[in-house]
């Protein structure tokens, strides 16, 4: 049955080597667990409902992915996409998290309909490569910033808008600690850095009383607070069309990314550089996203943690599947979830700002033109802290730079489309 589900002859594999290849993703990504939930109560969600969100729609995502289009690629609600839910879409533009989910759903639906008439293609690849990368890394610079603020090592100032925080307060050390310690395991090899990270500052939290022992395991705790509480109507405005795109744009860019990262290091991606099965696993994506928002979670996407799935053996779907069902199990550990404190999961979020960084590596900096739009990203994406308004200033920096220096060749329809848009929500907001 495994063999003609998944072809696991013909891509040079096992189902034990499937089964630990699940097991490896699982274990190098599960630290969505803690984070999601963290994150998303900040916006006033329901810890406990966010926390089976996260794991039913990760476990919806990765066997939608595992069955569709037989790639060993785990999904699970995006890294920065819930900081954007939080920080941006509800704490500094004031909408309800009910509205946000709204926009989620919606941002799903347009992802399935373009992945559908196979639109997609066109937009990714008519946006510059310096902006994508830019994209990448001031979201990197973003969720450094959240990971910082958490762990009061920087905090605000009067005087100079942040300076240092308190580098004396057990918190804070253990934060830092946190967040070496995930390199030192990586660099061993330990697929599980970041949640054995999180667990023993969890641990040593508990020693200093910041939080309290409730149990491992017990009953998944209720999905009503957040099941179906989409606000549809509020969502129905014209000044909701940013926030939507921006969360559409992002989760392109995102799964795109990290579908040819895996596929390349799985060995198959096809020899013109096309990812095997593309629209199935557009499509796994964003059904994920938008089953996702109903039960009451941020943008469901695909994880680029699944390469360390892929290091273990895994070649087809079945690595994907196991994950999967992993997700599910995890529902049962819910009270451990509950007692990670904020400064436990700021390591963490550190760790994951500094691999986005790395794209920054590819920008050529002699050329103005790449190097100075992707600098306007990097800098106004933390310190408007707003992904969006980031994202808007880069695409006006690089039309309007093109117009200037007689470029335009170097613009797209799409380039112009988007900094229009976005210069209108700066006038008229």
């Amino acid at each position: 049955m495994f063999e003609q589900l998944f072809k696991i002859s013909a891509r040079h594999s096992s189902v034990r080597k499937e089964l630990l290849a699940g097991l490896t993703t699982f274990m190098a990504m599960s630290y969505v667990l803690f984070v999601n939930p963290s994150l998303l109560a900040q916006a006033g969600m329901d810890h406990g409902a966010v926390f089976v969100a996260t794991c039913l729609a990760a476990a919806l995502g990765c066997v939608l992915m595992g069955l569709l289009a037989n790639l060993p690629i785990a999904l699970a609600p995006g890294m920065g996409l819930n900081a954007f839910f939080t920080y941006v879409i509800v704490l500094e533009q004031g909408y309800s998290w009910q509205t946000a989910l709204a926009a989620v759903f919606f941002s799903g639906c347009l992802f399935l309909l373009l992945s559908i008439f196979k639109i997609r293609e066109w937009i990714i690849n008519s946006i510059p490569l310096p902006l994508k990368l830019g994209i990448a890394a001031g979201i990197g610079m973003f969720l450094a910033l959240i990971a910082l603020k958490t762990a009061n090592i920087i905090v605000a100032s009067p005087a100079t808008l942040v300076t240092l925080g308190d580098l004396h307060s057990p918190q804070v050390l253990l934060a830092i600690a946190g967040f070496f310690l995930i390199f030192a395991l990586a660099h061993r090899g330990w697929h599980s850095a970041v949640l054995v990270s999180i667990l023993l500052v969890t641990l040593a939290a508990w020693w200093l009383g910041d939080t309290e022992f409730s149990g491992i395991v017990a009953m998944p705790p209720s999905l009503a607070p957040t099941f179906m509480q989409l606000d549809f109507t509020a969502a129905l405005t014209l000044s909701i069309i940013p926030v939507v795109l921006t969360l559409l744009f992002l989760d392109l860019f995102d799964t795109s990314g990290t579908l040819v990262a895996v596929t390349q290091k799985a060995g198959l991606l096809q020899a013109d550089g096309k990812v095997p099965d593309l629209s199935r696993a557009l499509v796994a994506d964003s059904s994920a996203s938008m089953v996702g928002a109903l039960l009451g979670t941020s943008t469901t996407t695909s994880y680029v943690e699944s390469t360390s799935g892929v290091a273990a053996g895994g070649r087809t779907g079945l690595t994907a599947i196991v994950t999967g069902l992993l997700f599910l199990l995890a529902l049962w550990f819910s009270p451990l979830a509950a007692m990670v404190p904020g400064y436990a999961t700021a390591g963490a979020l550190l760790y994951v700002a500094t691999l986005m960084l790395t794209s920054l590596q590819h920008v050529e900096w002699d050329d103005m033109l790449q190097a100075v739009p992707v600098a306007v990203v990097l800098i106004m994406m933390p310190l408007t802290f707003s992904i969006a308004d980031g994202i808007g200033m880069g695409f006006i920096s690089y039309a309007v730079l093109c117009l200037l220096t007689g470029k335009v060749e170097r613009t797209t329809l799409s380039v112009w489309l988007l900094a229009l848009i976005f210069m209108a929500k700066f006038i008229f907001a």
